[in-house]
């Protein structure tokens, strides 16, 4: 049987609660229902896993999903090694033997038709068949299947299947109000009160710009790179040219529309 050590969680991650998601997490737990993390990139969902994981005392193994993943990356194959042919089980199948929490990372990346492997594991049956191996894996008692999903990405072409989502209790995420995303980015990146409240109000600016030319404003995420980047002795202006302008846009208009909230703002 394979250690799980190197997935359990030593040391607290550090998590600022917004709402009740810790409880409703716990909650869904305790009958070892499937969860779905909904909310923007960057706002704190595998922060929060993480969290709770080591909150639950739980080893967690985390895929982070792509649209080449295949459902054998997931389950396991079989592979030539000195003894010969030998299967190796996957990552969620790893999972479900040892009683572990998978986090499927951004599960609408991958195609839909990798995903309905989870299916049989995510209904009363918790099951998880091997096909290749002929084999049945009944889910250990500790196992949960926690799925995060970013709506934004949803197109004709990049969207769960109604059969998966009605699956899952979801969980609502978003970026935290100004204070405590603030207070976020001080614990993150060592940051001072006054820098950190400016990233903030950057933040928000580009936020507001969602839907008119961006597809996502600045994450928490990048605002703790930008005051970082600060922390480095980097000028707060350039910080935020590097960290949060170049990596979301290339218009140029938009450019000048975040360089000139950024001016406003420090």
């Amino acid at each position: 049987m394979t250690n799980l050590d190197a997935y359990r969680i030593a040391k607290e991650p550090f998590y600022r609660s917004v709402g009740g998601e810790v409880g409703l997490f716990e909650a869904a737990y305790r009958s070892r229902m499937p969860v779905m993390l909904k909310g923007p990139t960057g706002c704190g969902k595998t922060r929060f896993v993480e969290h709770m994981a080591w909150r639950l005392g739980r080893p967690l193994i985390t895929v982070s999903c792509h649209e080449d993943m295949t459902a054998s990356d997931l389950v396991g194959r079989y592979l030539l090694d000195a003894e010969g042919t030998v299967w190796h089980d996957g990552p969620l199948t790893l999972a479900v033997r040892q009683g572990a929490i998978c986090y499927l990372d951004e599960i609408v990346e991958a195609r839909q038709d990798t995903t309905v492997v989870i299916h049989s594991l995510t209904d009363d049956r918790r099951i998880l068949p091997l096909e290749k191996k002929n084999e049945v894996v009944k889910a250990h008692p500790d196992f949960q299947v926690v799925i995060s999903y970013n709506p934004g990405y949803q197109s004709v072409l990049k969207d769960l299947k109604e059969s998966t989502k009605q699956r899952f209790a979801a969980i609502p995420f978003d970026y935290p109000e100004a204070a405590g995303e603030a207070e976020i980015v001080m614990r993150e990146a060592g940051a001072d009160k006054r820098t950190a409240e400016a990233l903030v109000r950057i933040g928000a600016r580009s936020r507001n710009l969602k839907g008119r030319g961006l597809e996502e404003g600045a994450s928490t995420r990048m605002l703790v790179n930008a005051a970082l980047l600060v922390a480095a002795g980097v000028p707060i202006a350039e910080a935020c040219q590097v960290a949060l302008v170049i990596p979301i846009t290339d218009d140029d208009d938009l450019r000048d529309a975040l360089t000139g909230a950024i001016a406003a703002c420090v």
